[in-house]
């Protein structure tokens, strides 16, 4: 599941800049995330920063797009407000998600999405996501688009440049 949820935060990423949305500011952005999977309430919540640039979001965008075995079912934007929905398939299970993120200008973002896994994976039949995205200033030195910080400090290079 982490692996999932990795995804998940590149596509939340890349969904956040699509369908016409506002291009947001470049420099470090810290985002907050919360996932609640079921059955059984299990929640999972943290903050991260991730090191942003117009040409990083334009690669999560694609990215996002072109996922193997997903199908974007519908993508729209209006009144600061984009809300998709998107169909996966990992092995046996088709996975249905619906999401939604509100602007708030160039330096901030809240999203929510809700997947339901038909059949569970893992032994989760369904998930929600919220996530805050704010901008905090510039990018640290060495630190590139694309480059997640756990909170632990451990980075994750998700871009090659």
């Amino acid at each position: 599941m982490r692996m999932m949820r990795g995804f998940a935060i590149l596509l939340l990423i890349g969904m956040a800049n699509g369908a016409d949305a506002p291009e947001l500011k470049e420099g470090l952005w810290s985002i907050h995330r919360q996932t609640i999977e079921n059955p059984g309430n299990k929640k999972i919540e943290g903050t991260q920063t991730i090191c942003r640039s117009h040409a990083y979001d334009q690669h999560a965008q694609e990215v996002a797009k072109n996922v193997k075995g997903c199908t974007m079912v519908s993508d729209s934007f209006q009144g600061g407000k984009r809300v998709t929905e998107l169909r996966c398939t990992i092995g046996s299970t088709v996975l249905d998600t619906k999401g939604t993120v509100v602007f708030q200008g160039d330096t901030s973002a809240h999203g929510e999405d809700h997947t339901t896994y038909t059949p569970a994976m893992n032994g989760i039949s369904e998930s929600t996501m919220i996530q805050d995205q704010k901008y905090v200033g510039s990018c640290p030195a060495g630190v590139q688009p694309g480059d997640i910080t756990n909170p632990d400090g451990r980075v994750i290079h998700t871009w090659k440049h």
